[in-house]
Parts: C-alpha cells; structure tokens; sequence
C-alpha cells in the first residue's frame, strides 16, 4: 500500500514517540527532524475547533525553507479541550494534576490539525474526537502523575497509558486521533499525493 509514496522521502516532523510508532505501522518508511523555535501561539480569538490545524500549518510553514525537492513533510499537532478552554501541555507535576482534576469526569474534545506537504502540494486537515472520563480519585490522579509522563502531553494524559485504561468511560471518533495522530484521515491524505 501506498506505492505512490515511493518517488518521496518521508518526513516526520515530530519527535512525539506516539507519532513515530503509529506512522511506522503504516509500513512506509521515513526519517524524523525537527526544528526549534517554531512560535506555536495562536491569536486568542481563534475557535478552539481550528487551534490544533492553524499550529500544523504553523509547523509546516517553519519547515518551508529547507524542504528539498522530492521530500513529503507530516506535520501534526493535538489539543485537548473541555468546552472552549484549550488543556495543552503542563508546565509542572502541579499544573498536570490540576488539569486531570478538571477532566475528571467530564466529556472532552480532542483535536488534531494535521499538514501534509511537498513543495507543490500540501493536504491539511483536522481530526476531532470525545473522550468521557470516569470520576478520577486524588490517589489515582497522583499515580498517574508519578509513574507516567504527563508533562509531555495535551492535557496531561495519553490515552494508550495507565490513566485510559482506568478512567476512559466512552469515546466518540477516532482513537488514533486521541494518541496524537488521526491515522485513517492521514493514510487518505497520504494516497492523494
């Protein structure tokens, strides 16, 4: 599958190890780089439903200057949201277990705004899903914290750890999407290239 991808050299520009695992069960090979210094902020207004495209096409456009002929760039990034209120990253242990508190029990989306490009053609697109958590109990969110890596995470959780077994009740959309890269969406967009 995906023969038509054999004319590029694939680029992942992520170091997400989430990323880097569900892009190589696609089959397709690929190197990853990545570039510092990529302003991610987005203007205030901005509906919390473009965030996660708008920071994509951000990404891309920082990689612009040094794509090479012949090369295909993923660029991704994911948010969590509980209504308009945008979870990214935690800064501290603190600020993580303030955002599971928050979660606890509620339903939230979870976007991701993908840019697929060459310097000829570029695909972007978002992928949206609903997660429902369960009712977490302080020993439970302090656990998590403890013993995985919420820092590195839209807010402060990965579905594919501990937490998602124990306090994921439903989901509506895609569950790739959730681990940080809409993979059905992107194998489309890939056949279109």
């Amino acid at each position: 599958m995906l023969e038509n991808l054999k004319k590029y050299a694939v680029v992942l520009a992520s170091n997400s190890p989430r990323r880097k695992e569900l892009l190589g069960r696609l089959g397709v090979p690929f190197t990853v780089r990545t570039l510092l210094g990529i302003d991610e902020r987005v203007p205030r207004e901005t509906p919390v439903a473009q965030v996660a495209e708008l920071v994509a096409r951000k990404k891309a456009a920082g990689y612009r200057t040094s794509i090479k002929e012949g090369e295909l760039i993923v660029c991704a990034d994911t948010i969590v949201a509980l209504g308009e209120q945008v979870l990214g990253k935690p800064k501290s242990v603190d600020e993580a277990k303030d955002m599971l508190r928050t979660l606890s029990g509620k339903w939230h989306s979870v976007w991701t705004g993908v840019s697929v490009f060459t310097t000829d053609k570029e695909v972007s697109f978002t992928a949206h899903s609903r997660v429902k958590f369960a009712e977490l109990e302080a020993d439970e969110i302090d656990f998590y914290v403890d013993n995985y890596v919420p820092l590195d995470k839209a807010g402060a959780y990965g579905i594919q750890d501990w937490i998602g077994i124990v306090a994921v009740e439903e989901i509506e959309g895609s569950y790739f999407n959730v681990v940080g890269l809409p993979m059905q969406r992107l194998y489309q967009a890939l056949k279109s290239f």
